[in-house]
Formats: structure tokens, sequence, C-alpha cells
């Protein structure tokens, strides 16, 4: 995937739904544990060197996995790329919890996911489309992949 580096750049100054200092190791061998300030952005994760503006790096957080190693330590692996892994270590096992979760939650395909689990349910509740007033309804991205697939049209005719 290609990026522009000034947006890159730009997105990493915007507001972080997290942001701490947490020592890192990269996925190049012989790698060594280093002080990052580290910071999500949305689906990215931003490391920056303690004393610096401009990202060193930037972490994509989509199909990935997030693995806890211990109570202080995490690893992101991406799926396609099983030998490219970044260890994180945490000050303490709550802080290594939420960065976790939060990771977990950044990505395109969770939101994705709970967008379908909740527009499911207010379809169950209401019988209608909760998408469908802002012209979405039918599109494929937004379906259950199960085929159990919300029928607006169907319903409404009724």
């Amino acid at each position: 995937m290609r990026f522009n580096e000034k947006e890159l750049i730009s997105l990493s100054r915007q507001p972080s739904e997290m942001a701490s200092e947490l020592t890192m190791r990269g996925p190049k061998k012989g790698d060594v544990f280093k002080k990052r300030l580290v910071k999500l952005v949305v689906n990215f994760l931003f490391y920056f060197r303690t004393d610096e503006e401009e990202p060193i790096g930037a972490l994509l957080l989509e199909q990935c996995r997030v693995e806890r190693e211990d109570s202080l330590t995490f690893t992101i692996i991406f799926l396609d790329e099983a030998e490219r892994k970044y260890q994180f270590e945490c000050d303490t096992e709550e802080q290594c919890g939420e960065w976790t979760d939060s990771i977990i939650k950044a990505s395109y395909e969770f939101m994705r996911k709970n967008l379908i689990f909740y527009r499911t349910e207010i379809h169950k509740l209401t019988g209608k489309d909760p998408l469908e007033q802002y012209g979405i309804s039918d599109e494929t991205r937004f379906q259950v992949s199960n085929g159990l697939q919300l029928k607006a049209r169907e319903t409404s005719s009724l």
C-alpha cells in the first residue's frame, strides 16, 4: 500500500486515541528494545523517537493479530508476513491490556463487524434497516457475510 508522506505526518499530529512511551522492538533480526513514543490515531500506530516530532514509522493496523506475550508485553504480527513482528513492553499490566484492546478495536474490520452486528440488532427490534436512510443499505461491504442479509425492501413492502 502506498502512502503520501506529508499526509501521514499530518495524521500523526492529530489527536490520538492513546499515546504513551513504550519500549519497542522492530521486526528486523538484531533489533533491540528502545524507548519510543507510541501513538494510536484511527487505525495507524505511529512511533517516534522520544525527542522528535515526526514519526520514524507507522503501522497500518489491518490484517494483523495482537498477542499478549506476558503481563507486560504484547506483539503485533501481520498475517501476510508472519516474520514481521513488532514487540512492545508496557510499564504495567493494566497499560498492556489497554493497548491491546485499543489496537484490536482500531481496525476497519473490527468496526465493520460491529456495524453489521448493531445493524442486525436494530433491524430485529424495529423491523427497519438503520442504514437505509443514508442510501447505503445495499452496499455489499455492510452485509452480513453468512447469508443472513438484511432486506429492507422486503420488510418495508409488508
